[in-house]
């Protein structure tokens, strides 16, 4: 399978090593050279682009499409491109990129927000005859960029297809996300997007208030005392809201109304939590602790 690799990040770099690395099983299972998989890949950069090549993430990088070496090959022998560029790039990449192919090729994305990118896309690549399946998988670190780059990054961590009348690409999407190990979770752009802002948007968000409202303390001395105190608790608590800025402005900007909505769900529970505490119903703070105690387990691995 040709593979392309548009945005070569901690995820693009991961999703490129692990596809190669599959080479050598494929290899000793007896299948020929030709038959083994082949990525390409589009940075803004050239040296995350020599880079991508040094640790074999991607056989060929360039900055410009055009830059690739038998480019005019690819254009007609590319299976699928993955676009691994920040949300606001996806749909501008996609409209380059898409008339330069042959058609029938599969576009897929990378994005953690699907109603605002499924649709726009799908136009774009019908419009030169290709087909868009949208993505997301679900697996990452606070690190960015090729250096984060890892192997089995995906491995046993969900990754949500979106439904598309095109079964067979469709099937060729989950086939490749299941190839590098991710488990494989099919549902509409809005239920995806509600999903996330509950449980990564909406996160961000909160842990982000919460260093915010540290920073307040207008007491100097108490303010160091926190900082040094700070141990696993709140490092845990915090950590998603130390992240990248940018894509935590994207997460908003693009999925606006389901993060409102699960920020509006959580102030009304915190503002339970506060009346428990003002009224010293501790018996009844107890029971709210003891039922997310239990209800956590939901949501872990």
């Amino acid at each position: 399978m040709n593979i392309g690799i548009v945005g070569l990040g901690l995820i693009g770099g991961s999703l490129g090593l692990d596809i190669l690395a599959a080479n050598k099983n494929l290899y000793e299972e007896g299948f020929f050279l030709d038959e083994l998989n082949y990525v390409w890949g589009l940075s803004r950069s050239m040296e995350t682009c020599r880079y991508a090549s040094e640790i074999s993430a991607v056989n060929i990088a360039a900055v410009d499409i055009n830059d690739l070496p038998n480019h005019n090959y690819i254009f007609e022998n590319t299976d699928i491109v993955v676009i691994c560029t920040p949300i606001a790039a996806i749909l501008p990449t996609i409209a380059a990129l898409a008339p330069k192919f042959s058609p029938n090729v599969i576009f897929t994305d990378v994005g953690s927000v699907k109603s605002a990118i499924v649709e726009p896309a799908s136009k774009i690549c019908e419009q030169s005859g290709q087909r868009f399946v949208g993505s997301h998988p679900m697996a990452g670190n606070a690190s960015q960029g090729i250096s984060a780059a890892k192997w089995n990054l995906f491995k046993n961590r969900p990754c949500v297809v979106t439904p598309s009348a095109d079964s067979e690409a469709v099937r060729e999407v989950r086939s490749l996300w299941q190839s590098v190990g991710m488990n494989i979770y099919e549902c509409s752009p809005e239920e995806h997007d509600r999903a996330v802002a509950m449980i990564s948007h909406a996160p961000v968000m909160i842990s982000a208030s919460l260093i915010a409202a540290c920073q307040q303390e207008g007491d100097a001395g108490v303010l160091k005392l926190a900082q040094n105190l700070a141990s696993s608790g709140f490092c845990d608590t915090s950590r998603v809201g130390g992240g990248n800025p940018e894509l935590g402005r994207l997460m908003a900007e693009y999925n606006q109304p389901a993060l409102l909505r699960s920020l509006q769900t959580y102030q009304h529970s915190l503002q339970e939590v506060i009346s428990l505490i003002e009224n010293k119903q501790w018996a009844e703070l107890e029971a709210f602790l003891a039922n997310t105690q239990r209800d956590r387990a939901f949501y872990m691995d």
